[in-house]
């Protein structure tokens, strides 16, 4: 959270409480693979880096004109390979004995790190094929989109026939 919100600032002039909460929200989401090998001031460091690297990452969004309200890219795809790059980092034996290559800044040879790196190349294609494949048979099936007119209405009226606020 702290490193969102400092580059927020340092980027905008202010920091705000969705920053302070995408931030604590990218934070969580990079020491997720880390939990149980890293300890110490390691999982400041790396909610310190995840937040800096997530905030940055909004800018993917309107470089490549992304429809992504949530953040979800910058929070949790960055922040997912941020935290699972970490491990190859910070991957400590005296946290847990089952730690076979330490991470490198704990004398490792970085081949923790490049098996992650693998790791998580590996898990975005496979997840990138699997979901084009399943909006693929939503889109001949059912259909991925409203229609036009559905979408100006609103989603509310168009497809559920309640409004959420009474105007």
């Amino acid at each position: 959270m702290l490193g969102w919100l400092v580059v927020e600032r340092i980027k905008t002039g202010h920091a705000t409480t969705l920053g302070a909460c995408s931030g604590a929200v990218a934070g969580l989401v990079a020491i997720t693979p880390c939990a149980g090998y890293v300890g110490d001031m390691s999982p400041i460091f790396i909610g310190l880096i995840a937040g800096v690297v997530c905030y940055l990452a909004l800018f993917i969004k309107g470089a490549l004109r992304l429809d992504d309200s949530l953040d979800v890219i910058a929070v949790h795809l960055i922040g997912g390979l941020v935290g699972t790059l970490a491990v190859g980092f910070f991957a400590d034996s005296a946290i847990n004995a089952a730690v076979v290559e330490e991470g490198i800044f704990y004398g490792g040879s970085g081949e923790l790190l490049k098996d992650q790196a693998v790791a998580a190349v590996g898990v975005m294609a496979f997840s990138g094929i699997v979901t084009y494949l399943i909006a693929f048979a939503i889109e001949h099936t059912v259909g991925l989109r409203v229609t036009v007119d559905d979408e100006l209405t609103g989603l509310d009226q168009s497809q559920h026939a309640e409004s959420a606020y009474q105007v």
